[in-house]
């Protein structure tokens, strides 16, 4: 198991849940518009929230975001979230510095671009007194020439080498508060790597699937990638990378952790794959349904509430059987639906009052006393 350290107040590593990650994509130096992201992304759930500092600026603006006032004589303000902030930081250890001095919960940076040992060594300095983590990042794209050199081309082996070599330049100048991630987006190089690492360091672990592409191909392969890591018990905390909305990071993030049984407030949609025997529109069916889970996932991952199992099936063969067992679940027909609560028929309704039927039951929690079961709940037109 892997230790434990504190990004704000959320718990990574150690044994605590698998936090939920995601990153800003507006200017990092247009105030209004990380407010109003930051505010979607924690709506929606996430938990650690990145964003890029390319300038001194953007350093300035994430103390806004914090509270910290930057102009002497005025005092500090509430922070705009509780959600903790990540900086990300490259090629400059000055802005490191600067955005630890303005509140940021943690720090990304690759040392291997962020200059030479002083300067890696102040910006530990700087981290130590303020009492943050630091996260060592490294990807395929920006491994060490030296180490390219010596395995011939970028590799596992060579990932792994670099992240640990990072880490042990860190532990050496007294600090161990520390985060390591390694990225590529090659599936069998990113697992390879991941296992190397896992094997060889006690400190949390960041994953994901760098440059894993558009919503639908990226989707896929953070699946993949990151599920088979998660599979292993490789993984403390988790970005899913995704060329789209930051919140569809958030989500998709949600659904992987649901799907392996890894998040405790998860919703499990179950839905039959189609066939000739279908007497209604199935597909427009769960996609409408699951647009409404996703939203009611997030209201509940702030709640504590438990895990449950939705069926949206669409005959009468595996139908009635497969809704039954779920928590919640309809099985349709003929233009109509039968509803299932806790193991047991409670409605019969038209095809159009499915969706709202269904949520209405799944958000109160229980059977609604005034269906009775075989009851139509909308008289014929």
């Amino acid at each position: 198991m892997s230790k434990r350290v504190y990004c704000g107040d959320v718990a990574i590593g150690g044994g605590a849940p698998i936090s939920i990650q995601s990153m800003t994509n507006v200017d990092a130096r247009n105030e209004k518009g990380l407010r109003e992201q930051i505010a979607r992304l924690e709506d929606a759930g996430c938990q650690i929230i990145r964003m890029a500092v390319p300038d001194r600026e953007a350093a300035q603006i994430l103390g806004h975001l914090k509270g910290i006032s930057n102009i002497k004589g005025v005092s500090p303000s509430k922070p705009f979230t509780k959600v903790p902030i990540v900086a990300d930081i490259h090629f400059d250890h000055r802005l490191a510095i600067a955005a630890i001095k303005n509140g940021a919960d943690k720090i990304r940076i690759n040392p291997g671009n962020i200059g030479d040992r002083e300067q890696v060594k102040a910006v530990v300095k700087a981290a130590k007194e303020h009492q943050i983590p630091i996260r060592v990042g490294v990807n395929s794209g920006s491994l060490e020439q030296n180490i390219i050199m010596k395995y011939g081309k970028v590799s596992a082996e060579g990932m792994a080498e670099s992240a640990l070599q990072n880490l042990r330049m860190i532990e050496d100048m007294g600090y161990y508060n520390l985060v390591v991630s390694l990225k590529s987006s090659n599936l069998q190089m990113n697992y390879q790597a991941h296992k190397i690492l896992a094997a060889n360091t006690n400190h949390p672990i960041h994953i994901g699937i760098t440059e894993a592409g558009t919503v639908n191909r990226g989707k896929v392969k953070s699946a993949m990638g990151i599920g088979a890591l998660l599979l292993e018990g490789i993984g403390d905390t988790m970005r899913v990378s995704l060329t789209a909305d930051p919140v569809e990071e958030v989500y998709f993030a949600k659904e992987i952790l649901g799907g392996l049984g890894l998040r405790k407030s998860s919703i499990n949609l179950v839905s039959c794959p189609t066939c000739g025997r279908i007497g209604i529109d199935l597909p427009k069916l769960a996609t409408e349904i699951e647009e409404q889970l996703v939203e009611l996932e997030a209201e509940w991952e702030k709640e504590g509430r438990p895990a449950i199992t939705v069926a949206v099936m669409g005959c009468g063969v595996n139908g009635p059987g497969e809704a039954k067992e779920a928590d919640y679940g309809v099985a349709g027909g003929d233009g109509r639906g039968l509803l299932f609560a806790k193991g047991r028929i409670v409605g019969k309704v038209f095809e159009e009052d499915i969706v709202s039927a269904l949520m209405k039951l799944i958000r109160e929690g229980a059977v609604d006393q005034e269906y009775k079961p075989g009851e139509v709940m909308r008289k014929e037109h």
